[in-house]
């Protein structure tokens, strides 16, 4: 028969003094980081996911997906060199797993977004190509063929109209890292399209 606890072990069983207050501190923590990281970065991932499937519901689906999966691993995603980076990662994979489900492309030639940038991303405004449907094509795709990093940063930067430091702080990357990505792009869409480019003020 087993002997009845004394007040000695109970003591040693029972949770110390303020440690369930403690436990849920950290959790409300979490929550509270969570949620302001969320509000603060889902309108522009509404905005992008909507450049890449074409729809606002569509879009919702997405980066309410993403944002779940976040909230499951936020205390992981908290470990990481740069949580907005690791953030970001996770809304691309759940926009190419909605487009490769559908069997689609980025479609974002087809939003107002793309077609109100196309001029700026250059600075060619009176070229004849930049007043046709085929040219506006042509840009679409030299800019669908652009490195990840850089098809984000000209998508941020010149679609959405994000300036440079909020782009380096959405995507978890130095302000000189965009200000690269931007020079290297449009370098490589003005060989892939045969244009001069005009240098801009940081190139300059």
């Amino acid at each position: 028969m087993m002997a009845a606890p004394t007040p000695k072990t109970r003591r040693a069983n029972a949770p110390g003094p303020g440690h369930a207050p403690v436990e849920d501190a950290g959790r409300e923590r979490l929550v509270l980081t969570f949620d302001a990281f969320h509000d603060y970065h889902r309108e522009l991932w509404m905005r992008y996911a909507h450049t890449q499937v074409g729809g606002r519901p569509a879009a919702e689906t997405v980066v309410d997906t993403a944002c779940a999966r976040l909230k499951r691993d936020w205390k992981h995603a908290l470990a990481q060199e740069s949580v907005p980076r690791y953030a970001w990662s996770l809304l691309k994979e759940e926009i190419h797993r909605w487009l490769a489900e559908r069997g689609l492309q980025p479609l974002l030639a087809g939003t107002a977004a793309f077609h109100a940038a196309i001029t700026k991303l250059l600075r060619h405004g009176t070229r004849d190509e930049f007043t046709v449907l085929e040219g506006e094509l042509g840009l679409y795709g030299a800019i669908a063929d652009l490195p990840e990093r850089q098809y984000d940063v000209i998508v941020l930067r010149f679609v959405l109209g994000e300036d440079e430091e909020n782009v380096a702080e959405y995507l978890g990357i130095e302000l000189a890292t965009v200000r690269s990505q931007v020079r290297h792009a449009r370098r490589r869409l003005a060989r892939g399209l045969d244009m001069a480019i005009e240098p801009t003020e940081t190139e300059g």
